[in-house]
């Protein structure tokens, strides 16, 4: 029998032309990272159910681009009810499949029905008047139109940090614009990607919305990689690694006209000056390489401190580190964070670990795993390396390590500072902490990265606000409030209401020759 969340009206099954297709076997199975003998979730896989669910979005697509855009916000808004109605079911299944506190669990959960009224805003930058049609004059007959027309069918292909905040960021905004969806899930979070899908299922129906809008395949690499590369897919919106995200613009390079929307790691660095208030900074600092396990892709990884201050910051951020609260994430106590997601990434942070140590990294808070826990636990690693480098060899390598470590290195002044913050190929977040307005600036300016904070974290991002990176971490194609941008294309139209035509220089047409 399939394992069968109590979360999930379905058993394991795919979703294709609005028909729940049940996908029996283990290929793809989820285990609670708590306790790893507990399933969550088991179901097969196959290549051919990518085909059938493009089909039924392509299906769809006449008749759900041309549904007035009213009757898609009413979707949204009765998919909004249902995530609203089953907040407490998300979050506990976001805790049981991914091992995140469950406190950030219900926090993701809420983000969910939240998506829907900034995506409708109708502020000046944000929202639907990023996609809305405009038009104006150009002369006394003759008009001009910017139209906004859907890309699609739309694959999207979520990850297991927050398998329900961040596909939904790219869902909401394309079937607002006319998109059809092709959901799949990462292998690692199945079941947070089905109840979501059993939300929007449900909301199309109850809206008669045509069937096909949104289809669920559930799998791995082979599936992944069957739908971004699918000739009949005409945009991917993806969060995840930089390999994957590499494999699937390179699947690509023969569809130019495919959008693609990347939003991958980050390498992202923090900057303590000394003028800065310290606590702030080592509450920050320690909140935020050290929350979700350190699988964010905001996560701070790098710190670089002052010298004057690294003997206060350091050891603080050491004692901060060790002081956190580590355990069940459904203990009766609160707990800081829970366990990493699998004994494969759990060994990668150890891995990390000691080969900084080994290249000349000085190791200041060893990861270990928690005894008398079965779990795949493991505490905060620090480590002081002499600087931050684009090689890979080396101590201060540039390498994302999706876990709870922190490197630190110490700087003379702003100048090496900011140097040391660009010493990366990845570019989405970064912060410093110093009260000079000045040296805020020029970190503004200098620093390469899509999300710049003064004076606070790296992790974390207002939903009003545009969210992506460039180098490794993303294509300029940023998500957030801006998400809207890669759902819908532009396109010009002009408009002549009189009988005026243009005749230019060695041009002869008479009127009488059509007479």
């Amino acid at each position: 029998m399939p394992a069968h969340h109590a979360a999930l009206s379905s058993l394991p099954s795919n979703l294709i032309d609005n028909t729940w297709v049940p996908i029996p076997g283990n290929s793809i199975v989820s285990t609670m990272p708590a306790h790893p003998d507990q399933v969550v979730w088991s179901g097969g896989s196959t290549v051919e159910s990518v085909n059938l669910a493009v089909q039924a979005a392509r299906r769809a697509l006449p008749a759900w681009s041309s549904t007035p855009i009213d009757d898609r916000v009413k979707v949204l808004k009765r998919f909004q009810e249902i995530a609203q109605s089953k907040l407490d079911d998300l979050a506990d299944l976001i805790s049981d499949e991914t091992g995140k506190a469950f406190w950030e669990s219900k926090a993701e959960a809420g983000l969910v029905p939240g998506k829907v009224d900034i995506t409708l805003e109708e502020g000046e930058f944000t929202g639907r008047h990023r996609v809305t049609d405009f038009s104006f004059a150009l002369n006394d007959s003759k008009n001009a139109r910017c139209l906004f027309k859907p890309h699609g069918v739309m694959a999207v292909v979520g990850p297991f940090n927050f398998p329900a905040h961040l596909p939904n960021g790219h869902i909401i905004p394309a079937l607002l614009t006319g998109n059809t969806i092709v959901f799949k899930p990462s292998d690692k979070t199945p079941a947070v990607g089905q109840l979501i899908a059993e939300m929007y299922q449900q909301a199309l129906e109850d809206c008669n919305a045509p069937s096909g809008v949104f289809n669920l395949v559930h799998g791995a690499v082979d599936e992944s990689v069957t739908l971004c590369s699918h000739d009949d897919v005409d945009g991917v919106l993806f969060t995840g690694s930089w390999a994957a995200g590499r494999a699937i613009t390179e699947a690509n390079l023969d569809q130019p006209g495919k959008i693609i929307a990347l939003e991958m790691g980050g390498n992202n660095p923090a900057i303590v000056m000394p003028d800065a208030d310290l606590y702030q900074a080592v509450v920050e600092v320690t909140r935020c390489a050290f929350n979700t396990t350190g699988q964010r892709c905001t996560s701070t990884r790098r710190l670089i401190v002052h010298e004057d201050v690294a003997d206060k910051v350091i050891p603080a951020i050491i004692k901060a580190a060790s002081n956190l609260t580590i355990g069940d994430p459904r203990s009766s106590e609160p707990m800081f964070m829970g366990p990493i997601i699998s004994e494969e990434a759990r060994e990668q942070v150890f891995a990390f670990e000691r080969k900084v140590v080994e290249a000349g990294g000085r190791l200041l808070l060893e990861s270990t795993s928690l005894p008398n826990h079965d779990g795949w636990y493991c505490t905060p690693s620090i480590i002081e390396v002499p600087e931050f480098t684009k090689g890979h060899d080396d101590c201060g390598c540039d390498e994302e390590v999706f876990g709870p470590l922190l490197r630190i290195t110490t700087v003379k002044n702003l100048d090496e500072a900011i140097q040391q913050a660009n010493a990366t190929r990845y570019g989405l977040s970064a912060s410093i902490f110093t009260a000079d307005q000045s040296a805020q600036q020029r970190f503004v300016s200098e620093c390469r990265a899509g999300c710049l904070n003064l004076n606070c974290g790296t992790a974390g991002a207002s939903s009003k606000l545009p969210f992506g990176g460039l180098g490794l971490s993303g294509n300029h194609r940023p998500a957030g409030a801006f998400a809207l941008d890669y759902t819908a294309y532009p396109v010009a139209s002009m408009e002549e209401t009189s009988d005026a035509c243009m005749i230019p220089n060695g041009m002869r047409v008479e009127r009488e020759w059509v007479e």
